[in-house]
């Protein structure tokens, strides 16, 4: 019974592709016809061609060859990637699983084939990586730097032999340190037993606190602290912030959901459609140049081109978040960035939106901002004299329409494509690596340490913190390594630095251009 109900399946599969005849017995193949004889060599040709196809990609491996000469059923021919979702028990778990794979998933499935890669080198704001880890490229990262650096951490992250401890000294604002926790676990999950041992402490706060003139000469020894954001004054290692993967006090959900979120607000209304000013929506209280922006806001005496909003996230909590959704957000031309109390994590956000970016220039960066550029991707507006730049910039667009309107998708193109989930993991994972290598000593679990793991985390959450990471959480390990690190080039990274440079100046001197030829006028 049972090898009939195999020879079934390979009949229900070939007579789907209408080739059953041809491949199931020759007693039942016309002897005497040569129209249909030809039909048949005709078929069995399309048939090899196809499965030729399936073959090259990737679809069908040896296996498939081994299981018909031991007459298995097709249906279990076709390898399933296998899920790992939560495994919380009753009381909820309390102890990390042993049974999720320990390796990618084409080799976890066949352990003598190769391991495959993208093949594609990474987006380039990942060349920073090696800038950012410069300090420490010479002397190398000693234990005792690492144990100096908890003064500011609120977290220590040790990684041994693919399990991730967790040793806590403060509790952070709001769950920042949790989901930066669950974030580095879901990378542990796409690329597991990729990383390699590591060390590290990791600070919560916005702004950086290693300030570089403090460690000069060549005895200096920076601490090595992870955070969100730095400045051309700081040595923060930057790394992306907990908000990927969702930030529940504000119903933001994980970057996934986000982006797919924001490609149907896109295409809501057409670019010349929208409202032709500059939008922005925000909290003005944490920061001196957020309440200096909005003077700039529409009034009986002074329009700017602007339309701002206060955004009260206690009153949005009440109201359920009705006028806090990104996607609705992408309805004007254009769109304004400032920074808070450092780098806000609505850049990316408001960068997603294909309207115009008008880009308030920023001391602070995050990780990827470095690889986007002005002109390109963004209009640079000027942080000191921030109404008459911006009146400027929406006179401009308007007049340029093709022109705003490109900067606007191509600054969207650049978040949705170069910075998707798969990318923000391939960075974890590259500035992890090479910090790792730095390291002068083998890391060891502390004794204050707990391990870690997608259970330990979301078990025991309840609400938008249980939901958010059900949403981002991994459940299976990636296909592919990560994609190939750009190899360090201070020259690059020097012209990329004076292209933009150059492209700022070029604004202000059309800006001065503007302003003078309004002083003319009568």
């Amino acid at each position: 019974m049972k090898k009939n109900n195999e020879k079934n399946h390979l009949y229900c599969f070939f007579n789907g592709l209408g080739l059953h005849r041809h491949l199931t017995g020759a007693r039942n193949w016309p002897r005497s016809s040569k129209k249909k004889a030809a039909a048949t060599t005709s078929a069995i040709f399309l048939f090899s061609l196809f499965f030729l196809v399936l073959v090259s990609a990737g679809w069908i491996d040896a296996s498939f060859f081994l299981a018909i000469s031991s007459n298995k059923s097709l249906l279990a021919l076709v390898p399933v990637k296998p899920e790992f979702p939560l495994t919380c028990t009753k009381g909820n778990a309390t102890t990390c699983p042993r049974n999720y794979p320990t390796s990618l998933y084409n080799h976890t499935l066949n352990p003598s084939s190769p391991i495959t890669s993208k093949n594609v080198t990474c987006p380039s704001y990942f060349r920073w990586i090696h800038e950012d880890l410069r300090p420490w490229k010479e002397t190398g990262i000693t234990k005792d730097m690492v144990e100096r650096a908890r003064r500011s951490a609120h977290f220590r992250l040790v990684i041994v032999d693919g399990k991730a401890y967790v040793e806590k000294y403060r509790q952070s604002l709001q769950t920042r340190d949790m989901f930066s926790i669950w974030g580095i676990l879901q990378l542990m999950r796409y690329y597991p037993g990729r990383l390699p041992d590591l060390d590290l402490m990791f600070d919560c706060d916005d702004r950086p606190v290693v300030r570089a003139k403090d460690f000069r000469g060549p005895n200096a020894r920076p601490l090595p602290v992870f955070r969100y954001c730095s400045d051309q004054w700081s040595l923060d290692i930057v790394f992306p912030d907990w908000s990927f993967w969702g930030w529940a006090e504000c119903n933001i959900k994980p970057w996934e959901d986000v982006l797919a979120d924001i490609r149907e607000g896109n295409k809501r209304t057409k670019w010349k459609d929208r409202v032709p000013y500059a939008y922005w929506r925000g909290n003005p209280n944490v920061a001196p140049t957020r309440r200096d922006l909005l003077k700039c806001n529409v009034s009986p005496k002074n329009d700017w081109n602007t339309r701002l909003y206060i955004q009260s996230w206690e009153e949005e909590k009440k109201q359920g978040y009705k006028e806090s959704n990104l996607q609705d957000q992408c309805t004007h031309r254009y769109k304004i960035y400032t920074e808070g109390w450092a780098w806000s994590v609505s850049e990316k956000y408001i960068l997603a939106c294909d309207s115009m970016t008008l880009y308030i220039r920023s001391r602070y960066h995050d990780f990827y901002i470095r690889g986007m550029e002005p002109l390109q991707h963004y209009w640079p507006i000027r942080e000191n004299s921030k109404c008459t730049s911006l009146k400027f910039a929406v006179d401009w667009g308007n007049n340029h329409t093709d022109k705003a309107q490109a900067i606007g998708k191509a600054s969207s193109k650049f978040i949705q494509e170069d910075m998707k989930m798969d990318y923000v993991y391939d960075y974890m994972f590259h500035i992890l690596n090479e910090y790792a290598k730095l390291l002068k000593y083998k890391p060891t679990v502390p004794a204050g340490a707990v391990e870690l793991c997608a259970e330990t985390m979301a078990c025991p959450a309840n609400g938008t913190w249980r939901s958010f990471m059900e949403k981002s959480l991994v459940k299976s390990p990636s296909e592919t390594i990560p994609c190939n690190l750009p190899p360090y080039d201070p020259q690059a990274v020097s012209q990329l630095v004076e292209r933009k440079a150059s492209s700022t100046r070029q604004v202000e001197t059309w800006e001065n251009d503007y302003r003078q030829n309004l002083n003319k006028k009568p």
